[in-house]
């Protein structure tokens, strides 16, 4: 009788012991993730309070988060002391150029690998996954050498044109497209669109949550491009942010750290792609859910 009664009793404990050992590795959990995030969000929060610092006060206490006195000198000199605003719009063209020519070619170039019959097909996918494996820095000196051949050095062109398409974008592209059942495309041919048709009105519109990366992923490196813009182009008034910010701290600008100034072209020129990502993020995440309920 004992044997019986002590049963229900130590069923409780043991479910209390493992309520509280999951509560624990939980707890556990989040204390980790909330570490790394602090530990990943601080440079940022530095980069912050030294743009807002006096050239002083950021020399003498670099690791501070805190500016003492805040000023916002080292921004008034980012617009009236350094050429910050022609390599912004320089940016601002390249980067919409870039990103609308990737997403555009970029999708047809998917498409036709992942639909369409023809010789070399195989071989041209292998290619396109053998560059991605090639480091990009191992083409500066080729794509130097290209550009200056066809004019395009030292030109918005060259700029534009080397980077309207990309491998890994065809790749994500061609993954994508091959998950899209074939008999939607054959309900459009019976109709009578052509295959231009067909991709452009029944298939892209398909395909928006990978459309979106593609945005983001376009718009985020051709913003961030140095190396290329460093082979491409070589007078000042053609310089993107990259190559103007890489121009001020190799110090363009005189003696000194001239921390303020620094980071806080620094900090103003990741604004726009911190923008774009929390925009396109909520309506990749939307309609990746509404794809995976329409499954």
């Amino acid at each position: 009788m004992a044997v019986l009664t002590d049963r229900p009793a130590a069923a409780p404990a043991r479910r209390n012991e493992r309520a509280a050992r999951t509560l624990a590795t939980r707890f556990l959990g989040y204390a980790t993730l909330v570490f790394f995030g602090l530990v990943f969000l601080y440079p940022f929060v530095i980069q912050i309070g030294n743009a807002l610092k006096t050239e002083p006060d950021a020399a003498a206490n670099p690791l501070s988060p805190f500016p003492d006195p805040l000023t916002l000198a080292g921004f008034e000199r980012i617009f009236a002391g350094t050429n910050f605003p022609l390599w912004l719009g320089n940016s601002l063209l390249v980067t919409v150029l870039v990103t609308i020519g990737r997403v555009f070619f970029d999708s047809l170039a998917g498409y036709a690998l992942a639909r369409l019959r023809f010789r070399g097909r195989s071989g041209l996918f292998a290619a396109v996954i053998a560059v991605m494996a090639v480091p990009g820095v191992v083409l500066l000196i080729p794509k130097f050498l290209v550009l200056n051949q066809l004019g395009l050095y030292n030109s918005y062109a060259g700029l534009v044109v080397p980077l309207l398409a990309d491998a890994a974008g065809v790749f994500i592209m061609k993954q994508f497209f091959e998950s899209i059942p074939v008999s939607v495309e054959e309900a459009a041919r019976i109709d009578g669109a052509s295959i231009f048709r067909t991709f452009w009105s029944v298939v892209l519109p398909m395909a928006k949550p990978a459309l979106i990366t593609l945005t983001i992923l376009s718009f985020q490196s051709s913003w961030n491009e140095f190396p290329h813009s460093l082979v491409s182009v070589q007078d000042p008034d053609l310089f993107t942010l990259p190559r103007g910010l890489a121009d001020l701290v190799s110090g363009s600008l005189g003696k000194g750290t001239q921390y303020p100034l620094k980071l806080g072209a620094a900090l103003l020129a990741t604004i726009p792609v911190a923008i774009i990502f929390v925009v396109f993020q909520r309506y990749f995440v939307r309609d990746a859910n509404d794809g995976s309920d329409k499954g």
